[in-house]
C-alpha cells in the first residue's frame, strides 16, 4: 500500500467513527504505520525467506552473486551495521545477519561469560533474534521518520518537485530488515526440543536456521577438540523436526542450514543401527575404528559388529564413546552432506580447520556429483589465523613451484618482518579474493564471519582506554570517536535521535498537538552536530 493509499484508507476509517475520532489525523497514522511495517516476526520470517530463496537462484544463475553476513550479538550493533551497509551501498541486497550460538553463550547468557557447549538458557536464542528485529525496524522508523520531517519541510517551502521525490522515496523505501542466519547449535535436546526451540525461533522472525550434527550434551565449539557426532537418522530427525515448525507456522519457504562437524571430530556417542548391508547405518558404522575378533578373543562387556561374516570390535574409550578412523573426515563429511540434501536441507555448512578453497571445493565437487546445485555457507571463522595460514599456502605454492623460499621461515611467517614482502602482499591479495574464489569454486553461497562484533568490540574499547586513560585524556575520545564519528558521517554520533527522541517527539505531536512538550528544541545539544 503507498503512502498515500495509506491516509486515503485513515481518513475513510476516521470520518466512519464521526466525532470521538475527529482529533486523530490521518496523515500521522499513516506515517506510523509505514514506519512500522512488520507487525509480528512471522511476517519477518516469511518475508525474509522469500530473499534468501531469491538469491539462492541467483547464485545458481550466477556464482558471483554470493552473500554475505556478520555475527551480531546485539540489537544495536545489528542495527548499526544496517545502518552502514545502507549509508556506504545504497542498498542490503544479498546481505544478511547471522546469530552466533558462541556469541550467545559468551555474552548474553545469565550465567556470564560461557564456552560454546550449548551451555546457555535456549530462550535466550530467540530473544536476540527478537531483538535484532526491534532494532531493525526502529533504524527503519527512524529513516522514514526523517523523510517526513524533509517532507514538511518541502511542503510548507512550496517546493512540490521536492515533495514528490519524497514521496516517491517513501513509496519505494527499502527496509533495514534482512535474513537472519539463526544458530539453533545441536538443537538444546532431542528432537521434540529441537522442534520446540525452532517454532520460538521463526516466531521471533528467523527464516534461516543452522543445525549442527553433534550431540547435545556433548556439543563443543566447531574449532575445538572433543566433538562427538551423532548417527545420521538421529540428526535427520532434529532436520525433520526444524522443517515440521517452519510448516506449521506458515513458513514454508524457511532454510534448513545443516552443518557437519565430521572432518574435525573423532568420536561418536552411538553406532548407528544397521538393518541391511550398505544402508545409512552401516556406512556410519563403516568408519569406526575397528579390529576383528573371534568369539574367544571377546571380553565381558563387549561391544561387536558383524560385517560380511566378520565380527568386528570397535575401539571405545574410558568416556564410553567410539572412535572414528584416522582420515576418514572428509569422507564422513561428504557423506553427511549428500544425505543431509536428500533428507530435507537446503544449505550445507563444512566447518573445517582452515580457509583452504581447494579444500573445500575437494569435498563440495563430491558433493555436486551427486547433487548438482548444492550450496555452502562457510564459516570465515576469527578462530582461523588468516595471516599466517594464507602466507603458509602462498609459501606452500611457492616452493612446490620451485621458487626461492629460503628468505622465508614458514613457521614464523605472522612476523611484522614479512608485511611488505611479496610473499605477504600476494597472501593479502588471497584473502581479499577468498569470498568471490571460494564462491565460484566451491560453491560457497554464502559467506559469514561468526564473531566480528565481539572482537571489533574488545578492539575499539581497547584503545579507547589506553587513549583516555592515557596522557590524551578527553582528546583521545574526540580525536579518536567523536571526530571521526562527525566526518565519516556514523549516525550514531546523534546518539539522542539514534535512541528514538525524534520519534517520540513526532508521537507527542500527533497526541499532544501545539501542547506536546517535545526534546528537539533549541537548547538539545544534538543541534550541534546537525
Amino acid at each position: 500500500m503507498s503512502y498515500q493509499d495509506h491516509i486515503i484508507q485513515m481518513s475513510q476509517l476516521i470520518d466512519s467513527k464521526k466525532g470521538p475520532w475527529a482529533a486523530i489525523d490521518a496523515e500521522s497514522v499513516a506515517r506510523m504505520r509505514v514506519q512500522n511495517r512488520f507487525k509480528t516476526g512471522l511476517e519477518i520470517a516469511r518475508y525474509t525467506a522469500s530473499i534468501m530463496r531469491k538469491d539462492m537462484a541467483a547464485y545458481d544463475a550466477d556464482s558471483s552473486q554470493y552473500t554475505q553476513s556478520l555475527g551480531c550479538w546485539h540489537g544495536f550493533i545489528g542495527q548499526q551495521k544496517l545502518i552502514s551497509i545502507k549509508k556506504h551501498f545504497g542498498n542490503t541486497d544479498r546481505r544478511y545477519l547471522y546469530l552466533s550460538g558462541w556469541m550467545v553463550a559468551a555474552l548474553r547468557s545469565e550465567f556470564g561469560p560461557l564456552p560454546d557447549q550449548s551451555m546457555h538458557e535456549k530462550t535466550s536464542v530467540p530473544a536476540l533474534i527478537e531483538e535484532l528485529y526491534t532494532f531493525l525496524r526502529q533504524a527503519d522508523a527512524r529513516e522514514l521518520g526523517g523523510m517526513f520531517r524533509d517532507l514538511d519541510a518541502a511542503r510548507a517551502a512550496g517546493d512540490k518537485a521536492k515533495e514528490k521525490a519524497i514521496l516517491d522515496a517513501v513509496d519505494n523505501y527499502q527496509t533495514h530488515v534482512v535474513p537472519v542466519i539463526a544458530d539453533i547449535d545441536a538443537g538444546f535436546g532431542n528432537a521434540e526440543a529441537t522442534y520446540l526451540l525452532a517454532k520460538k525461533m521463526i516466531e521471533a522472525g528467523a527464516c534461516a536456521l543452522q543445525i549442527e550434527n553433534q550431540v547435545s550434551d556433548e556439543k563443543q565449539c566447531g574449532h575445538q577438540d572433543g566433538k562427538v557426532t551423532v548417527p545420521h537418522e538421529d540428526f535427520l530427525q532434529k532436520v525433520r523436526a526444524c522443517r515440521y515448525a517452519f510448516l506449521e507456522l506458515g513458513v514454508e519457504d524457511g532454510v534448513i542450514v545443516t552443518r557437519t562437524d565430521s572432518l574435525g571430530a573423532g568420536l561418536t556417542k552411538q553406532i548407528a543401527v544397521s538393518t541391511t548391508p550398505g544402508d545409512l547405518g552401516d556406512q556410519y558404522n563403516s568408519f569406526l575404528d575397528c579390529e576383528e575378533v573371534s568369539p574367544a578373543d571377546m571380553k565381558n562387556g563387549d561391544v561387536v559388529l558383524n560385517r560380511n561374516g566378520k565380527l568386528l570390535r570397535p575401539k571405545r574409550l574410558p568416556s564410553n564413546l567410539f572412535q572414528f578412523r584416522e582420515g576418514t573426515g572428509e569422507d564422513r563429511c561428504v557423506l553427511d552432506s549428500i544425505t543431509s540434501l536428500q533428507n530435507g536441507a537446503d544449505l550445507l555448512w563444512i566447518e573445517t580447520e582452515k580457509p583452504h578453497v581447494e579444500q573445500i571445493a575437494g569435498m563440495m565437487d563430491r558433493v555436486r556429483a551427486v547433487i548438482p546445485n548444492a550450496k555452502l555457507v562457510y564459516n570465515n571463522s576469527p578462530s582461523f589465523n588468516w595471516t599466517l595460514n594464507f602466507r603458509q599456502q602462498v609459501f606452500d605454492a611457492y616452493k612446490a613451484a620451485g621458487k626461492d623460499v629460503s628468505a622465508y621461515d614458514r613457521e614464523k611467517l605472522m612476523s611484522v618482518d614479512y608485511d611488505t614482502t611479496e610473499l605477504a602482499i600476494e597472501a593479502d591479495e588471497r584473502i581479499r579474493t577468498f569470498q568471490a574464489d571460494g564462491a565460484k569454486r566451491a560453491g560457497i553461497f554464502h559467506h559469514l564471519i561468526t564473531l566480528p562484533t565481539y572482537h571489533t568490540a574488545a578492539l575499539s574499547t581497547d584503545n579507547l582506554a589506553k587513549e583516555y586513560f592515557g596522557s590524551q585524556g578527553m582528546l583521545g575520545y574526540v580525536k579518536n570517536v567523536q571526530r571521526k564519528e562527525i566526518r565519516e558521517g556514523i549516525a550514531c554520533v546523534k546518539h539522542q535521535n539514534m535512541s528514538g527522541s525524534d520519534i517520540g517527539d513526532d508521537h507527542k505531536e500527533y497526541f499532544a498537538g501545539e501542547a506536546a512538550l517535545k526534546a528537539g528544541g533549541v537548547h538539545n545539544t544534538m543541534g550541534q552536530f546537525a
